[in-house]
């Protein structure tokens, strides 16, 4: 089952559709659809566009408008070129005239769907445009067998041999290759079982602290000393977290260790108990304990330049995503409700300039709590219908096997 979230200014939670019967007009801040697995077919109950342009729900729209937009849009989609009513008078759904089709195009250019890069050119969808097809006439089906025997290899392959955060690399690889975009995977650092805490003397008032992780990830924090600090009590501190963290994330040693402040720390000298609040605080309270970021594949963006201007959307798209702070940020926005996330173009301020779209999913550990979030980025002419089910099917999978 493939649950879709859109954003168009503000989220909006996701209920299931039925696949027959009239799309309904509604506030884009009510529900919107969700896509049920097992064939394809368009997203019903979809709510009207205000990205920017008039309001529009697909019950303002005839058959005949709804055969050209879907026509418009899937030719941007494919060549990301223009398309004209003569193009389209030769498609064999459409059985009008070029002039018909000509009225057609500016009535939904009017209202705010589609728009002309220039006098002479053909029509492109907007932004506004994209949205309104993706919410009400995209039609998304499920992976083949052979494209889900593709992904379970290569992350299950990941997950035997290799740590969490190279399994995550995978899966951002995978979907990088077979999207042809980039893969972007966010997880949080703290979501992390611990099995082992260790401190480790490097200087007079200097310690290591070596966190090792139930998954077999080590992770290597430096931290202050107070003088005096007898080597025994890095033993004593050593021995005192691995017992209190053992199964446990270092947010959740944190809690349990102020709950028991006064019981627990009875145990330890006072320096001892400076070193224990140090270690926990490694990660809990860094400053750059906002996640994992892992983004493979950028240079298949490069692909699909044709152009000085696609040129510089590239360079502004990698100035996006060099800029690691605002994209754990839009991750973590995505991991504010169930199912796939689509964010086109500037309903996004982080890809406002550069004109790109990013389809997210977050995942979830065994006790269903969102650990992370995986998806895929490029133009906005992505493939919507395929790497939408691509992205879900990834992120089921890898919840499973991190949980």
């Amino acid at each position: 089952m493939i649950r879709l979230d859109s954003w168009g200014g503000i989220f909006a939670q996701i209920h299931p559709i039925s696949r027959t019967g009239p799309s309904t007009a509604r506030d884009a801040a009510s529900p919107v659809p969700r896509h049920e697995g097992g064939g394809g077919g368009p997203l019903q109950g979809v709510g009207e566009v205000t990205l920017g342009v008039p309001s529009v729900s697909l019950s303002d729209l005839d058959q005949r408008s709804r055969e050209i937009f879907r026509a418009i849009v899937e030719s941007y989609l494919d060549t990301g070129e223009p398309v004209g009513s003569r193009n389209l008078s030769r498609l064999p759904s459409i059985q009008l005239s070029p002039a018909s089709i000509r009225n057609i195009m500016a009535d939904l250019e009017h209202a705010g769907l589609l728009y002309s890069p220039h006098t002479s050119a053909g029509r492109m969808p907007t932004e506004g445009g994209l949205r309104f097809f993706v919410d009400a006439l995209l039609e998304v089906g499920d992976l083949t067998s052979d494209e889900r025997a593709q992904i379970e290899v290569q992350v299950k392959a990941a997950r035997s041999e290799r740590t969490s955060e190279q399994l995550l690399t995978e899966a951002s690889q995978m979907l990088s290759g077979l999207s042809r975009g980039a893969g972007v995977v966010f997880t949080h650092k703290a979501d992390v079982r611990l099995r082992h805490v260790e401190f480790v003397r490097i200087e007079p008032q200097k310690a290591l602290v070596v966190l090792v992780g139930d998954d077999g990830s080590v992770e290597n924090r430096i931290i202050s000393l107070p003088a005096g600090l007898p080597p025994s009590a890095l033993v004593e501190a050593s021995n005192f977290l691995t017992s209190l963290i053992r199964g446990r994330t270092l947010a959740e040693a944190r809690r349990d260790l102020e709950r028991q402040r006064d019981s627990r720390q009875a145990e330890l000298d006072r320096l001892t108990a400076k070193v224990v609040e140090a270690g926990i605080a490694t990660r809990t309270g860094a400053s750059d304990d906002v996640g994992s970021l892992i983004v493979r594949g950028r240079s298949n963006l490069l692909s699909d330049m044709d152009a000085a201007g696609d040129l510089e959307r590239i360079r502004l798209l990698f100035d996006d995503l060099e800029n690691k702070s605002d994209l754990i940020q839009l991750l973590a926005l995505a991991e504010r409700g169930d199912g796939v996330r689509i964010f086109i173009g500037s309903e996004n301020k982080l890809f406002s300039l550069s004109g790109s779209s990013i389809v997210v999913s977050p995942f979830r550990d065994q006790d269903e709590r969102i650990i992370g979030v995986l998806g895929v980025i490029g133009p906005t002419r992505l493939n919507y219908a395929r790497i939408i089910p691509m992205v879900d099917y990834t992120a089921r999978l890898v919840g499973r096997l991190l949980g």
